[in-house]
């Protein structure tokens, strides 16, 4: 496992969230789409993972309600997949939860993205719902964790 280094960023940062973002997924989305998805927002967090200071991943979370953390979005770039950097973010994220009391945290995934749904039961997750999106025609994994 890598030892990445996870450091919290902010809307500074937004020009490298999204460029990390752009490496990961399609479609494309512009610093714009991030801003509009985090108007109104408590709890806004973003965090780069570095590797020997060159960013490796990112991953996105906001206040859901108010004993719910969720986990919008974790992309690590493919040169560094598999070395435990998304393990790696989701703790940060874990961690960032707990500090500010929260105690369920809640994430989404897309079913064909078997690595993420692989890491979320490996990390203790529960499997809670399924649900269908219609923006990408494909089916939703919802998954809970308990935070002590």
């Amino acid at each position: 496992m890598a030892d990445a280094k996870i450091v919290a960023v902010g809307p500074g940062e937004l020009g490298l969230i999204t460029e990390i973002y752009n490496r990961v997924f399609t479609p494309r989305k512009d610093e714009e789409f991030f801003r509009r998805r985090f108007q109104g927002r408590h709890n806004v967090s973003m965090l780069v993972a570095l590797l020997d200071e060159t960013p490796a991943g990112f991953n996105i979370g906001f206040e859901l309600m108010p004993s719910t953390y969720f986990s919008w979005i974790c992309g690590v770039l493919p040169d560094y997949r598999r070395l435990g950097v998304a393990t790696q973010l989701m703790h940060a994220q874990h961690a960032l939860a707990v500090e500010h009391s929260y105690t369920l945290l809640r994430f989404e995934c897309q079913n064909q993205h078997r690595p993420m749904l692989h890491a979320a039961i490996t990390e203790g997750y529960d499997l809670v719902g399924i649900r269908w999106d219609t923006t990408t025609a494909c089916n939703v994994v919802i998954f809970e964790k308990e935070l002590r």
